[in-house]
Order: structure tokens, then C-alpha cells, then sequence
């Protein structure tokens, strides 16, 4: 009975300020949906009270109109879901504390300001993402450390994936279909040629701007749109690069995990601060215009089992190259070891986010390796045997 009282008062609260209001549901007191009441607005949301107490469901619906949800003060729903065709515009961040429901239409925040954004609190969560139903804008976390963002740009899903160290007070994520170098939402552009020494290429075709202040992983989306063959040869040269606030320039933010082809496919970072950076996005570690010469070397085994023969791989002449990269693929093209400037430290475990234990190492077989030499301009490329079941 007390269940069902809370849900009329609820619902006689808000039809009387439905009825006072002409185009807008305009909240100048205390608004609270209880648990398991389900509330609908098929206007705009005008917020200048209290409307942060809510355990039931309050969804946002229209056909051809866009709503809009205003006000001094942030509302914070339990559940929400958004079916409006047109889009639903955040003039005030709004807060997710359990289910955030994409039916139709994209989620709008300002591009240019990033203290509007639609925010997943604790263990909230979405479902129904997709490229016209997602975050247009901002997209933010509070009390996260990991969250995939589902953030885009005009018809397009990009989602960013952070992994903090700890615990998030908040981070904010959006994405930017749109050049570095020629920006209308920041109060500069960001040349794509000033580049750290080991960056050779930066995507001039979208960019993604986070903000978070704890060492963190990233992980970004490409598709068939972010021409991702301009930035390299080999999906495997490819890192994420941020551009650096107290340097300036564009720097390597790494590449600790890859997945995908050229057309598609998933990149993540090392670990960096966020707030480091003004904006990060896909780069390129080789320079696909620069002509190198290739090598077939000889080809490798490798015993890594302590007895000081064959227990790392040494590659010859790799001293008269210290700006390198090396790469290892296993039998299926998989890349398994990445290293700049390596310096013969290869032993047979893998450097990349893989189901394989350190302290077994890769499994024994035949790997395919590139080491490329950038200051000789030379490319040599081999085969290595590794054997991890030799004794002692």
C-alpha cells in the first residue's frame, strides 16, 4: 500500500506541473520517483529544484521534435531511457546511478564545454548503444575505474575504454570526427607536424578528448572511415599518441594491445595522465613515405632456459641502429612482442595484453620477426625458432 501511495503522489506532483507548464515540465521544488514508478516526458525538462532522489524509471519520448533537459541543478535518475528520434540536448548534466536505456536518438551535450555531460555513477551501465543512439558530446564516470565511453560524432559510434590505476572521482570522454588541425570547438588547433622523434604519422581525421587526472589505459576504435592506411604500413606500426600539454607536440602514448584489420579494429595505449594531454588519437611509429631497405636475415633459435646460450635474441648490428623497433608475430600474424628501441632483451615472453602467463612464456614454435633499423633506414626480417622445453 505505502509502495503504491509514494507512485500517486509522484504522478499527481508532476501533472500538476504539467499543467501549469505550456511547452516544458518546469521543476521548482522536489521531484522523487520512487521504486518501481515509471515516469515518461514527452517535453522539455526544465530543472531548478530537486529531482536527485529517484529509484524508478524515467524515460524521455518523442517522434519529430528534439527534447531538452535544463536548469540550475544536475537531475540524477535511478533508471532512465531516452526514444527520441530527434536527439535529447543536455543544457545541464544529468546523472545515471543504475540503467541508462539507448532506444532512439543520440544524447546531445556542447562540444565546445565539457562541464556538461551525461554521467555513470558507481556500478550504473547502458545498453542499446549503437550509431544513432549514443553519446554526441560528453560522456563522463564518477567513482569508475574502468568504463567503455560510448561516445561518437554525427552517425558514427567511436567508444573510447579507459582503465585507471584506481578509482575515477570523474573522468569525461568525447569524440571528434574532425582533423586536429582544424577545430572549431577548441581555442586552438593542434598541429599534426609537431611530432616527438619516434611519431611519424598523425590521423588528421578524428580525435578523441579525455579528461581524468589517474594513470591510465586507453583503448580506441578504428573503422573504414579513420583511414588508418595513411598512418602505416602494418596495423602493427600503429600507437596511440597524445597531444602534450607542456610539450607542445604530438607523443608516443604506445601501443600495449592490438585487434583488427585495416578497415577495423581496436588499439591500446600504455599507461598515461589524461590531463596531460589535450586530445589523443591514432598514430603511426613509421614514416609510410620513407623509403627502407629490406633484409632477409638469417634466422634465429632461441632457448630461453638460463644456461647463457640462446637465451635472448640477439640481433646483429642492432648497435648501429638505437632508434629501432622490433616486432613478433606468431604463426596466425598475431603480433606478440612490440619494443622500441630494443636492445637485445627479447627472452620468450610476450610484452602484450595475451592470456599467456609471464612466467611461462610464449609456446614453442616458429615466429616471424621484423626489426626495423631507422637510423640505417634498413628493414630486416627473419624467422626465429623459439623453444621453451630445452634442459639445462
Amino acid at each position: 500500500m505505502n509502495c503504491i501511495k509514494n507512485i500517486f503522489i509522484t504522478i499527481i506532483f508532476i501533472g500538476v506541473l504539467l499543467g501549469n507548464a505550456q511547452d516544458a515540465v518546469h521543476n521548482y521544488g522536489n521531484i522523487q520517483v520512487h521504486e518501481t514508478a515509471m515516469v515518461g516526458f514527452h517535453m522539455n525538462v526544465i530543472n531548478d529544484g530537486t529531482f536527485d532522489e529517484n529509484l524508478g524509471l524515467v524515460g524521455f519520448y518523442g517522434d519529430n521534435d528534439p527534447l531538452t533537459i535544463s536548469g540550475a541543478f544536475t537531475p540524477v535518475f535511478y533508471d532512465s531511457e531516452v526514444a527520441v528520434n530527434a536527439g535529447l540536448y543536455l543544457e545541464t548534466s544529468v546523472g545515471i546511478l543504475n540503467n541508462f536505456n539507448f532506444i532512439h536518438g543520440n544524447v546531445f551535450t556542447p562540444r565546445n564545454r565539457s562541464n556538461v555531460f551525461l554521467n555513470f555513477a558507481d556500478d550504473s551501465f547502458y545498453v542499446g548503444e549503437g550509431n544513432n543512439t549514443k553519446i554526441d558530446g560528453y560522456g563522463a564516470i564518477a567513482n569508475k575505474e574502468s568504463f567503455t565511453f560510448p561516445v561518437g560524432d554525427d552517425d558514427r559510434i567511436r567508444p573510447l575504454t579507459i582503465t585507471s590505476e584506481s578509482v575515477n572521482a570523474l573522468a569525461k570522454c568525447a569524440y571528434f570526427f574532425v582533423g586536429p588541425d582544424n577545430l572549431s570547438s577548441f581555442n586552438e588547433n593542434f598541429d599534426t607536424g609537431a611530432k616527438d622523434f619516434n611519431v611519424a604519422a598523425v590521423s588528421n581525421q578524428e580525435f578523441w578528448r579525455l579528461e581524468g587526472d589517474l594513470p591510465s589505459t586507453v583503448t580506441l576504435s578504428w573503422d573504414n572511415r579513420s583511414n588508418i592506411g595513411k598512418l602505416a604500413n602494418y596495423i602493427s606500426d600503429l600507437i596511440v599518441v597524445g597531444w602534450s600539454k607542456s610539450q607542445q607536440k604530438w607523443i608516443n602514448l604506445g601501443n600495449s594491445a592490438l585487434e583488427g584489420e585495416f578497415s577495423f579494429g581496436t588499439l591500446s595505449s600504455d599507461t598515461f595522465v589524461p590531463n596531460n594531454y589535450e586530445i589523443i588519437t591514432i598514430g603511426g611509429v613509421l614514416d609510410i613515405n620513407e623509403s627502407l631497405t629490406t633484409i632477409d636475415l638469417g634466422n634465429y633459435f632461441l632457448t630461453p632456459n638460463g644456461d647463457g646460450t640462446n637465451d635472448y635474441l640477439v640481433i646483429d648490428g642492432i648497435e648501429e641502429s638505437p632508434n629501432n623497433l622490433l616486432q613478433i608475430f606468431n604463426r596466425y600474424g598475431v603480433l606478440v612482442y612490440y619494443k622500441e628501441n630494443y636492445r637485445d632483451e627479447f627472452e620468450g615472453i610476450s610484452n602484450r595484453n595475451m592470456l599467456v602467463k609471464g612466467d611461462i612464456g610464449l609456446p614453442s614454435g616458429v615466429y616471424f620477426y621484423i626489426i626495423t633499423l631507422n637510423d640505417l633506414k634498413i628493414k630486416h626480417q627473419g624467422y626465429l625458432y623459439l623453444s621453451q622445453n630445452s634442459q639445462n
